[in-house]
């Protein structure tokens, strides 16, 4: 979410010599050019979905001379969230949920690097770049769409020893880990540690942890093929919530399918129950229950990226706070939407919308269309959502799904998911790719192999997702 921009084209009083006949002709001096107004800059900051869908919508409906288009972001790509636990459970290729932004949009500038700081008065942005050093950047509309990173909490050893799964760096390192650790127990001659190396705890039951717990206890216990000392049976993935069942945010009927799912998965699931603190070896519970483990992974909600707090701009539960129309109060010409916005739903009575990737996406549309009211093009209207239902993929053909309110479970549920994110993921080949990679998991068998992208000191939660390079307030 490198270089600088274009520079202005400046006009030249003359041109360079040239040869003729073999000597020198001086071109006679051009007059200089008529000064000419400079397009509006419009910079995006994140490449989400929300930023992503801005630009996608900006570039299809603003004429080509109506505005600077610059996209700021920390990768090149839209990245396909919604498939992470699947990438983790190694049916889906990591490059393959990654849209590249340069392909898709077209008259679109992208620099990379994080944005960690805006200044309102002068119209710029801070920009910090991969090697350390920092750019500033003036715009003339500014679209603060940077998302979200993990919620962790300030619970004893959590940031130190816990996993989280929100890029593709934390998905494709938790494989790794998960893979390492059946090695491990396969050379263990100890039933006690062995079995600790095999029990893996998801804290978190909402739309990532499930879908990530139910596929990956499919993963782990296929993947046990490969480990001659070590058996289906030895394979243990519990799933912990403080909610009352596992999905609250749907209706009760999809959570009790979803829970009769992961039972037959063989996932323990534990509700009313959290972690208390955690170490490199156990995690102990809420309950007072000690599990033995190496593996703690955290997918207990999100939060807003630590670029709005150091903004100093008003927030409501840490979103920042805009109108229907995602203009920021008192900010001339600064817009906000997605994970990181407080989006006024006209539909629910102006509550924020949710966080979620079908209102990222919807607000992409109407964040584009005040943008371009702004710059003359069109008009704006307050946020309007319908919501058309979710889909949770437990991995195989197990899943469940209630589009438009009618309620499915197995394989039509799964059927539903799957046509679902081939029609939503960005970009004809990343759709093409992924269809081929279900394709091939269903005929061949998965590769157990590690890939060590990501090494261990740079597997926290802060550490890969740079959370701490921001300024605070």
């Amino acid at each position: 979410m490198n270089g600088e921009l274009i520079s202005l084209w400046r006009g030249r009083s003359g041109g360079p010599p040239s040869r003729r006949g073999g000597r020198t002709v001086a071109w006679p001096a051009r007059q200089p050019a008529e000064p000419t107004a400079r397009a509006p800059r419009v910079v995006v900051v994140g490449s989400g979905f929300a930023g992503f869908g801005v630009l996608r919508h900006l570039e299809h409906h603003l004429p080509a001379d109506a505005a600077d288009l610059v996209l700021v972001s920390p990768v090149d790509h839209l990245l396909y969230t919604s498939l992470l636990p699947q990438v983790s459970a190694g049916e889906v290729e990591p490059r393959h949920v990654a849209v590249a932004t340069r392909a898709a949009l077209r008259r679109t500038t992208l620099l990379l690097g994080h944005v960690v700081d805006a200044g309102l008065a002068g119209r710029t942005v801070t920009i910090r770049r991969a090697d350390g050093s920092r750019t500033t950047l003036g715009w003339d509309r500014l679209v603060l769409a940077p998302g979200a990173v993990t919620r962790t909490l300030d619970i004893p050893g959590l940031a130190d020893h816990a996993l989280g799964l929100k890029n593709l760096a934390e998905a494709v390192y938790l494989r790794d880990h998960v893979l390492r650790q059946l090695e491990q127990a396969d050379a263990c001659a100890d039933a006690d540690r062995r079995r600790a190396r095999c029990t893996f705890v998801v804290v978190g039951a909402g739309y990532t942890g499930t879908e990530l717990a139910a596929q990956m206890t499919r993963f782990t216990r296929r993947a046990v093929g490969a480990y001659p000392r070590l058996s289906p049976d030895d394979i243990r993935w519990i799933l912990l919530d403080l909610a009352p069942r596992v999905l609250p945010e749907l209706p009760p009927a999809l959570a009790a399918r979803s829970m009769d799912l992961l039972a037959a998965r063989q996932v323990d699931v534990r509700l009313g129950t959290s972690v208390s603190d955690v170490a490199a070896d156990r995690a102990r519970l809420t309950d007072g229950d000690t599990i033995r483990t190496h593996t703690v992974v955290w997918c207990a909600g999100i939060t807003p990226s630590p670029l709005i707090s150091a903004l100093g701009l008003p927030t409501s539960r840490g979103r920042l706070v805009v109108d229907s129309e995602f203009q920021v109060p008192d900010a001339d010409g600064v817009f906000a939407l997605g994970d990181a916005a407080a989006v006024p739903d006209t539909t629910r009575d102006g509550q924020p919308a949710g966080q979620t990737a079908q209102h990222a996406v919807r607000e992409a549309a109407g964040a584009a269309r005040a943008v371009a009211a702004s710059l003359g093009h069109g008009s704006a209207r307050p946020y309007r959502h319908r919501d058309l239902g979710f889909v949770v993929d437990l991995g195989g053909a197990a899943a469940v799904a209630n589009p438009l309110g009618v309620t499915l479970s197995g394989l039509p549920a799964a059927a539903l998911a799957r046509g679902y994110h081939l029609y939503a993921l960005p970009g004809r080949t990343n759709t093409i790719r992924v269809a081929a990679d279900w394709l091939l998991d269903v005929i061949a068998p998965r590769q157990i192999v590690q890939l060590g992208f990501l090494p261990p000191e740079k597997s926290s939660i802060n550490a890969a997702e740079q959370t701490d390079i921001y300024p605070t307030r």
